[in-house]
């Protein structure tokens, strides 16, 4: 009797809405890096983007609580809103440390980290936008696939990145610094593969 009720297809809006802004944060870090020292504005930018987030997230989570049929589990719905804003989160708490670590140059392998989060974040934004039209796996493997594969490429240029901190000629405080620039983008890139994990949970439950 349940699967005759409408379900509220208005999760879907605020689930790519929500996309939408963890694209733009990421790539707002991409012009931040490029434009390094130049940066007051785009952080700003990416404020905004995670002040929106955070709305949509709690409208989502409001809508689930009063709404009696969902499009898929509630609890794939909450991790799903969660998984996304925490995207946003740690970009946006990685901006804002470069003006209060006082950085006064850009480490070419972190502009190259922000080009993968860059392509995480749009499969992210491609898979979710997808889960309107279809929950089957096959319809979301070739952006969890993706997803994947840019984690991997992620944890290289990672520890290719603290290699060379290590290797000598950086001074102590910069080796700080740039271990928690670096570790903080490592795990926005592994927040999208969370994500990847709870489509795939999705999809495998309601395919």
């Amino acid at each position: 009797m349940f699967n005759l009720l409408p379900k509220d297809t208005a999760f879907f809006d605020l689930f790519e809405a929500l996309a939408e802004h963890v694209l733009s944060g990421a790539k707002c870090l991409t012009e931040l890096a490029a434009q390094f020292p130049a940066i007051k504005g785009i952080i700003q930018r990416i404020r905004d983007a995670e002040h929106a987030a955070d709305d949509l997230a709690h409208q989502a989570l409001e809508r689930l609580d009063r709404t009696f049929i969902t499009p898929f589990d509630r609890e794939d719905i909450h991790e799903l809103v969660g998984g996304l804003d925490d995207i946003i989160d740690e970009i946006d708490a990685l901006a804002k440390r470069f003006p209060m670590y006082h950085a006064n140059h850009m480490e070419p392998l972190f502009f190259k980290q922000t080009h993968v989060l860059v392509a995480a974040t749009t499969a992210v934004r491609d898979a979710v936008h997808r889960l309107r039209k279809s929950h089957r796996l096959t319809d979301l493997s070739a952006q969890l696939i993706e997803i994947h594969r840019l984690e991997n490429e992620g944890d290289d240029n990672h520890q290719a990145a603290v290699s060379r901190l290590f290797e000598g000629s950086v001074e102590p405080l910069e080796v700080i610094k740039w271990m928690d620039l670096f570790g903080r983008i490592e795990k926005a890139i592994d927040k999208c593969e969370d994500v990847s994990n709870t489509l795939e949970r999705i999809s495998l439950k309601n395919g």
